[in-house]
């Protein structure tokens, strides 16, 4: 593992290049020496090519080639090394471009806040100007030896401001995928074994600010729970506390135009406008969870798994911060569990029985080792004298709220309050949302909204779940 780059990414051009290089040496000894020189020529051969005339860099979904090692040579002609980086969007082609043959750059999200990516792919010429194609020469000598090949993928980023030239940004995009090749040879000779090659894997992470975005390059195969002398190290070198896992590989950065393959909207309420109260100030959830509701996963749950689909939310929260592994728990899951618990008899698997909040606490023991708080709270209308406790609760821990009250449960993200007034408005996630997966319904008919204390049932009593973020690298 080690750090390979440091750039912010609140605004400004995201400079991303990902593409194989074939890595392929011969071994004629298993003497580790000899093994480690072979390869470490081998990255020699690697950084020459990347550095060679022949390197030729294209911007994903445009007609744009730019040899970045020949005084920054590009196609079309339009670009020259003065072009502002930022104006490469420009090439990027849209279903627009397809339909009016003009240029159309890919329109943003509501947020604008945080950097706009352009995506390239690494290439090599395999044909010059000038280059002599003669037949080959075959020469067949009998001998043992290891043939080592893989491919290591290279993925590298920088960020470019406004003021930067295509120029300049992509002489430190060089610099920078030249730093990452020297970076995966150390793993690689850190982690050989005998004639096997561990890949190195280069992953980004978003830390806190001033730090930004940075690069750091993982063995694969090797799995978090061995990697955690590293990421102290990572820690230290950061200035960051011990109680947050920065560097797990469920943490790496989610750049903002890659569609999550499992079909569930992340965090939705980003989209939504934070409201103002007289010297209020918000309170939400950190990091990152998926949305979770009736009549997903092929399950007809409606009327009866709002609780099961606030706890699936909450455990996407843990999986994607690194704290928990493998798969949301589906409603069978949860259900054995709380069998497995003692918590439930053997018939309440595979019924289509409520939970509440002292389940989901359960739950989160059973299945992610997670301890919860339970905040009762005996009718709704006292739920307007907890704004303290919560925004305690989401300043310090960061975890979604499961609320439930009455035949009712919900996802608390946030809440809104004003310590001097005691204005409160919380920030609910509805889990009994039967619809598609469309963010701007879902924030526009309000299932993900800013609510008032009239939102709860003034005369039910609620139980609250407060889930504790678990102290670990």
């Amino acid at each position: 593992m080690v750090l390979s780059d440091s750039q912010s990414s609140d605004s400004g051009t995201i400079l991303r290049v990902k593409g194989p290089l074939e890595f392929k040496c011969l071994l004629e000894t298993t003497d580790a020496l000899q093994m480690h020189k072979v390869i470490s020529r081998t990255f020699e051969t690697l950084h020459s090519q990347v550095k060679s005339e022949s390197c030729v860099l294209t911007v994903c979904d445009s007609p744009v080639f730019i040899w970045p090692n020949r005084s920054f040579h590009a196609t079309p002609q339009d670009i020259t090394p003065d072009t502002p980086c930022e104006d490469l969007q420009q090439w990027i082609q849209t279903d627009e471009f397809e339909n009016t043959g003009r240029r159309s750059a890919k329109k943003r999200s509501k947020k604008t806040s945080t950097a706009s990516v352009i995506n390239l792919r690494l290439m090599m010429e395999v044909t010059t100007k000038g280059s002599h194609l003669s037949a080959p020469v075959l020469c067949r000598t009998a001998k043992k030896s290891h043939f080592l090949c893989t491919t290591l993928p290279m993925d590298c980023v920088v960020c470019a401001t406004s003021k930067d030239t295509a120029k300049d940004a992509f002489e430190r995009l060089m610099e920078a995928l030249g730093r990452q090749l020297g970076e995966m040879e150390r793993v690689m000779l850190q982690h050989v074994k005998g004639t096997t090659l561990l890949v190195p894997e280069p992953l980004h992470f978003l830390l806190p600010e001033p730090e930004g975005l940075v690069t750091v390059v993982y063995p694969a195969g090797v799995a978090d729970s061995q990697l955690e002398t590293e990421r102290k190290e990572l820690h230290q070198q950061f200035e960051l506390p011990n109680d947050w896992p920065y560097f797990r590989r469920a943490n790496a950065y989610h750049f903002p135009n890659e569609p999550y393959k499992d079909g569930y909207l992340r965090n939705p309420h980003l989209a939504l406008t934070n409201p103002s109260l007289d010297n209020g100030k918000v309170y939400l959830v950190q990091g990152i969870y998926s949305y979770h509701h009736y009549m997903q996963d092929h399950m007809d749950d409606n009327g009866w798994g709002c609780a099961y689909r606030s706890l699936q939310t909450i455990c996407s929260w843990f999986k994607q911060q690194g704290y928990a592994e493998g798969p949301v728990p589906t409603h069978r899951e949860i259900q054995q569990a709380l069998l497995d618990a003692g918590d439930k008899q053997a018939s309440f698997v595979g019924s289509r029985q409520w939970i509440g909040s002292i389940e989901v606490q359960v739950v989160l023991n059973q299945l992610l080792g997670v301890t919860s708080k339970i905040m009762f709270v005996s009718q709704g209308s006292d739920l307007g004298s907890k704004g303290r406790e919560l925004a305690n609760h989401f300043l310090t821990e960061g975890t979604p709220i499961m609320i439930g009250g009455g035949v009712l449960a919900h996802t608390i993200l946030g809440v809104a309050w004003s310590e001097t007034t005691g204005q409160i408005r919380y920030l609910i996630l509805d889990p009994h949302y039967t619809g598609a997966e469309d963010l701007q319904v879902i924030t526009d008919k309000g299932w993900c909204g800013w609510k008032g204390a009239d939102f709860w049932d003034q005369t039910a009593y609620y139980n609250l779940c407060l889930p504790q973020r678990p102290k670990v690298i």
